[in-house]
């Protein structure tokens, strides 16, 4: 089984993290094929960067999907996600959409716990459009600066575990779930030290998406996930121009 991962962000030390935790996760016999966005911003934590992201993705995915089994869009926010589930042929899945997966099969409510303030409003959306937004239990987020973003962890690691404890006493969390590409593996590091359950979205999208390829659940060629119709284009990357060309 091959899984493409894509960083819809620039940040390679963000990809070495995701990376690290997809091979923790990922089956013996799974090979991993990473790839980080050419063009784009550090992190995402905006609707307008969450736009750029999209492109970036669609452009890598254009050019690497073909001999992989699915794709994995790693980044919290899943951008670009629903689109390429359009034009690609095989599963794709992004980290908020396994990471909700997962914890809405261990607990009622969930918690969101986030990087900065300025993501939760984008997060709550992107819930609701995943028509969960009945079972959060809160977004949590830090509110200091980050020094970089491949550290966060390291940098604010104490912080963030505090938040989960709050989620869970405060706003009645069942489940925590660590949200976006720079906290990939610190679920695996809290394992045991809060009360429950705590998901990530790289390893959730890992095993889902090696789930979804043994079930071969098909492409759908009607419906609103069918491939968009042919029409003339200009000015788009030749990957993507072969995609939409297909129909």
């Amino acid at each position: 089984m091959k899984l493409l991962v894509i960083n819809p962000n620039i940040s390679t030390s963000v990809t070495a993290l995701i990376e690290a935790e997809a091979r923790r996760s990922a089956s013996a016999t799974t090979a991993l094929t990473m790839q980080t966005a050419p063009f784009g911003v550090a992190y995402i934590e905006t609707r307008f960067e969450a736009l750029i992201g999209a492109y970036a993705t669609a452009q890598v995915a254009a050019e690497h999907a073909p001999g992989h089994d699915a794709v994995i869009v790693a980044a919290f926010g899943d951008p670009g996600l629903a689109g390429l589930r359009e034009v690609l042929p095989m599963p794709v899945l992004g980290l908020t959409e396994s990471a909700l997966a997962s914890a809405c099969l261990l607990g009622q409510r969930f918690s969101i716990v986030a990087i900065s303030q300025r993501i939760s409003a984008w997060y709550r959306e992107v819930v609701d459009a995943n028509g969960l937004i009945g079972r959060l239990a809160s977004i949590r987020a830090l509110d200091q600066p980050l020094a970089g973003i491949g550290s966060v962890q390291t940098d604010h690691g104490t912080a963030l575990k505090a938040l989960c404890e709050r989620a869970v006493a405060e706003d009645g969390a069942d489940v925590i779930v660590l949200a976006g590409a720079p906290l990939a593996g610190l679920a695996r590091s809290l394992h045991g030290q809060l009360p429950v359950p705590v998901v990530d979205g790289v390893s959730s999208a890992v095993r889902h998406a090696e789930s979804l390829v043994a079930l071969a659940p098909g492409k759908a060629t009607r419906g609103s996930f069918a491939p968009p119709p042919v029409k003339p284009n200009a000015g788009l990357p030749e990957a993507i121009a072969r995609l939409l060309a297909r129909g």
